[in-house]
């Protein structure tokens, strides 16, 4: 979605979109004031069905949170599922340069917010506290998904 110019929509109001901000975990442990400026960095754009927001396998440069409408996640050509209103995908690309795990095509036209790398992590560079916040939240992330999956044992055996 490089270089992509999104189509302006009819804004949500500002406690709407600090609702849907509060529910993504990577800002679970930011203050009010710190969803605040997040949000001012969210745009709000809409897409018709059928548009591929990610594309498995490359890097990513923006966060989605729907606002209205539906998702289909896809790996391999496979549905893993579908997501509506408050669920989000991609907050991985906002501080990793890893490769998307999945397809994400819209499966019916979409409202959502959109937060680039760039805007994301200018915000962390001039917000300290944001930045701790978010390390917190993806370090509590990284355990319950070691614990989740086993990992956790392995790496206590491997330092006994």
């Amino acid at each position: 979605m490089v270089g992509t110019s999104y189509p302006r929509a009819v804004p949500l109001r500002r406690d709407a979109k600090l609702e849907l901000l509060r529910g993504v975990p990577l800002f679970a442990n930011c203050s009010k004031s710190d969803l605040r400026r997040i949000a001012l960095l969210a745009d709000e754009v809409d897409f018709d069905a059928g548009k591929t927001l990610i594309r498995e396998g490359t890097r990513g440069r923006e966060f989605f949170v729907v606002v209205e409408g539906a998702l289909r996640v896809t790996r391999d050509g496979k549905k893993l599922g579908d997501l509506g209103a408050g669920a989000f995908v991609g907050e991985m690309a906002l501080v990793a340069d890893v490769p998307r795990t999945a397809t994400v095509t819209a499966s019916s036209p979409v409202r959502l917010l959109v937060l680039t790398k760039r805007g994301f992590l200018d915000l962390l560079t001039q917000s300290p506290s944001i930045a701790t916040r978010v390390l917190q939240s993806l370090g509590e992330r990284l355990h319950s998904d070691a614990s989740d999956t086993g990992w956790d044992i392995l790496l206590r055996d491997a330092n006994a």
